[in-house]
Formats: structure tokens, sequence, C-alpha cells
């Protein structure tokens, strides 16, 4: 059986290990540093995996040496943005935790692909492939699928059409200036343009790029755990069982699109080995200057990271 180790046993994580150890393609391992409560999470879900028939192999630890061996690490760990915190307090506090979970990680299971949640997202991606000093391909950030996911949701309670219909891509930064590509984007083949009047297609954008935080003020003490680990599990099957599916993540940027070294949101060919090839949609004047827009926010935080962390 493939092995999945995820660190951050907090609601994301532990969320990402309930939907593989449903799919049962992966034992899961679960690591924090709270004593206790991964190894707790991991015996409740073990004992749930009887009742649904699936034999995956759930073990919590506090100890990164549990990992060893691993074909895909994903990293959640991370504290949220406290009153009174600023950005750069945040950056450096995730930064720390990161980068620890990266490097300590890789030394167990040097052959490992990483999947990066950790907010500031692109940013965290950037820095695990800094401090790992892995190739491109094994270091991949979840975003654009949350985000799209979010939009094809959205879209299909203004319609009542099935999510299965539904296709959305929405590139960039996660964040406020994430890019929604409505021409590109389509139910069952109609452009969501032509399905869609403009109003209704732009309040369905202005909901997508605030998804996140729509969610963070229904909550109040937290923010959203299941469909950014439902992501996480899709992007780990598609690796494991070589499936060349593409979808939109944070990929670590060579050239393609006009960007060069910054992680950022594009459509990425998953399967075996990480991503095997990015994806380049030709972008009209409108959606380059979006894409533009959100490129420049996020050179900016990688800028404050290396202001706050040592490369």
């Amino acid at each position: 059986m493939n092995k999945i180790s995820i660190i951050g046993a907090g609601m994301t994580g532990a969320t990402a290990a309930h939907w593989l150890a449903e799919r049962e393609f992966a034992d899961i391992v679960l690591v924090d540093v709270v004593e206790g409560m991964p190894q707790g999470k991991a015996l409740d879900m073990s004992q749930a995996m009887p009742i649904i028939g699936k034999d995956a192999e759930i073990v919590g630890s506090n100890d990164y040496a549990a990992t060893k061996g691993s074909d895909i690490i994903i990293i959640t760990a991370g504290i949220a943005r406290k009153p009174g915190m600023s950005r750069d307090d945040l950056l450096k506090t995730n930064a720390g935790i990161v980068g620890t979970a990266a490097t300590e990680t890789l030394k167990h299971s040097p052959d490992a692909i990483f999947i990066v949640l950790t907010n500031p997202l692109d940013t965290m991606a950037y820095l695990t492939m800094k401090k790992t000093g892995l190739p491109r391909e094994r270091v991949i950030g979840q975003a654009g699928i949350l985000d799209s996911a979010r939009m094809r949701a959205f879209v299909a309670m203004e319609t009542g059409v099935s999510v299965e219909n539904i296709n959305c891509y929405v590139l960039g930064g996660h964040g406020d200036e994430m890019v929604p590509l409505t021409r590109h984007s389509n139910i069952a083949g109609v452009p969501l343009r032509d399905y869609l009047s403009a109003d209704k297609l732009e309040a369905i954008v202005n909901r997508t790029r605030k998804g996140g935080g729509e969610i963070v003020n229904l909550l109040k003490t937290g923010s959203a755990y299941y469909a950014p680990a439902a992501a996480c599990a899709q992007m780990a099957e598609a690796i494991l069982k070589d499936k060349n599916l593409i979808v939109p993540c944070a990929a670590y940027m060579n050239g393609e699109y006009g960007l060069n070294d910054m992680y950022f949101g594009v459509p990425v060919m998953l399967g075996s080995g990480g991503i095997k090839k990015i994806v380049e949609y030709k972008l009209d004047d409108d959606e380059m200057a979006m894409f533009n827009k959100s490129a420049a926010s996020v050179k900016e935080t990688h800028e404050a990271l290396r202001n706050v962390v040592e490369m």
C-alpha cells in the first residue's frame, strides 16, 4: 500500500486523512506537535474503518520518524492570523513551522512528493521548494482545485445543474486577486457566459474570490477544512494512480505565462512524479490584466518572505 503523511492534525489535516482513508489507496500517518491529539484522531478513524469496510492503516505520532518511506507528504500545519498580528508576523511563524516540517520529513522520505496547504499558500509552497532543494515537479500547492470547486458549487446553486456537468477554472494566487476564467468555464460544453446573465456571473465570480472569507465569517472561530482537505485527497490520488489529471495548482514558474522564480496558480497535469507539465491557456487582454494583478500580489508576499526568512 502507498503511504501518505499529513503534517498538522488539526481540522484540515484530520479531514484530509478521513477523505484519503475512505478511498483506501494509501496508509496514513498524522503528525502533530500536540501530544495525544494525532494519536487520538488516528485511533478514532481506525475504528471507523470496519464500519465502512476499508483496510487503510491510520497512525498518529508526534515524531517525524513515523513518516519514513512516505510517497506523499501533505503539509497543513500552521497558525491562522490572530487579531493584532501583522502579515509579516504570520508569514514568519508559518514559515518556521512549514520549513521544519518540510526538511524533517524529507530526511525520512527523500523520494516524497510534497503537497502544501498552509497559508499564505503560494509563498509556503515556494519556501518548501527552496528549503528542500527539490525539483519543482515534486512541490505543489493546493489552491486552484478548491477555488474552482467553490465556483462550480456556486454555479450549481444558481442553475440547479449537477456539479458533474459544471467545469470551472480559477487560476492565480490563492486570495482576493484570484482569476476565475469565465470564458473557459462551461456547463456541459455551453460557455458560462451563454448560460448565465452578466450580473449573475459577476456575482458568482465575486463570491468565489471571497469564498474562504465567507466561511470564516460564518464559523467565527476557524476556517474551511472539508473542501480544502478533499482537494488535497484528489491531488494525492491523481499522483499515486498516475491519472494525468489536469487541475489548477500552485506551481513554480519558470517562464510560463511570463512569470519566473515564484509559485502561482496555473493548470498542471498531475501524475506519477508530481507535475508532468504546465498547461498554458491563451488569455485575452482582460484575463491577462487580472492574471498580472494577481501575480503582482503574490510576488509581494514572496518578497516579504525573503525579508523575514533566510532561504
